[in-house]
């Protein structure tokens, strides 16, 4: 039988402004300007990853179904495998239509300018990578994600990288009050991060947290710049939360926003709302993760 395969890609960032912004993207490179530097090298190399993945497929005997990530997704049912083309930020894009029984690979696209940590391959050996997944022989590993709950509302059990909870406006301040392992404390601040392992090494590390042992099972939450007024001194501005605990943030926002996984989910978090996140139960499958961990070193369980 086929394998059926879902393959999420991105568009380059010279494609996505084509059509809005076309005579002065194409201004700017004409005359070379520093800003654009290299985007006619990444919408190539992208192009050429994409005709690759497509043929490979081809070759391999698979029914593939292709999507520009904000397209609507095919309503097949199961998947044999989900690919993603681009760099993490699709990745953690589709990583949301998968559950934990649904292999995901990340290809990345253009590695010249594109992060991909959690890509197992790029444009050089996209057919070996893809041939390798679809014959079961490349290594597979299971990272924790995140479930998230809004007042009784659960909204996710498929969070990968963050959460934000802040305001609506960057430039205002967030009021709201933290629980932790029994504890609670009124907060004013920029937000929280909150996260499993896969996360620590973005946005999370950039507002001082530690970075996880990839296949660590805790959460780890920060808070971004917190307010140090008189006689200031919060006691819950970073911690990890085990398997079984949760973390609690209620709202003393009217216009409160909770972000997952970067900008694509965004929920309106009014004042009295609480979010509660804990481990999820629904863990991502992702196939060919090499790395190692920033933190205690200890490498991604794969067999």
């Amino acid at each position: 039988m086929r394998p059926k395969v879902l393959v999420i890609y991105k568009k380059s960032t010279y494609q996505r402004y084509v059509g809005r912004e076309q005579e002065r993207l194409e201004e700017l490179i004409s005359h070379s300007d520093i800003s654009v530097d290299g985007l006619l090298r990444e919408h190539d190399i992208h192009q050429k990853t994409l005709k690759r993945a497509k043929r490979a497929l081809r070759d391999l005997g698979a029914r593939a179904v292709l999507r520009y990530r904000p397209e609507p997704m095919p309503e097949e049912g199961a998947w044999d495998l989900i690919v993603t083309l681009g760099g993490d930020g699709t990745l953690l894009w589709a990583s949301h239509l998968a559950d934990s029984s649904t292999p995901m690979l990340a290809i990345n696209s253009a590695p010249d300018t594109s992060v991909g940590y959690f890509c197992a391959g790029d444009a050089h050996n996209v057919d070996e990578v893809l041939a390798e997944a679809l014959a079961g022989t490349l290594r597979s590993g299971k990272l924790s994600r995140m479930r998230v709950e809004l007042g009784d509302r659960l909204i996710s059990t498929r969070v990968l990288n963050d959460a934000l909870y802040c305001h609506e406006s960057p430039a205002a301040t967030s009021r709201y009050i933290i629980g932790y392992d029994g504890q609670q404390e009124r907060q004013m601040s920029s937000g929280v991060w909150v996260g499993p392992a896969a996360g620590s090494t973005a946005a999370l590390r950039s507002a001082g947290g530690k970075v996880m042992a990839i296949g660590s099972q805790k959460l780890q939450f920060v808070v971004r710049e917190p307010y140090r007024g008189v006689d200031n001194k919060y006691e819950l501005t970073k911690g990890m939360v085990a398997p079984g605990e949760d973390l609690q943030i209620t709202s003393r926002m009217t216009k409160g926003r909770l972000f997952l996984d970067g900008t694509q989910k965004v929920h309106a978090v009014g004042i009295g709302d609480r979010v509660r996140m804990t481990l999820s139960d629904e863990p991502l499958t992702l196939l060919g993760l090499k790395r190692h961990s920033g933190g205690s070193g200890n490498a991604l369980s794969l067999k």
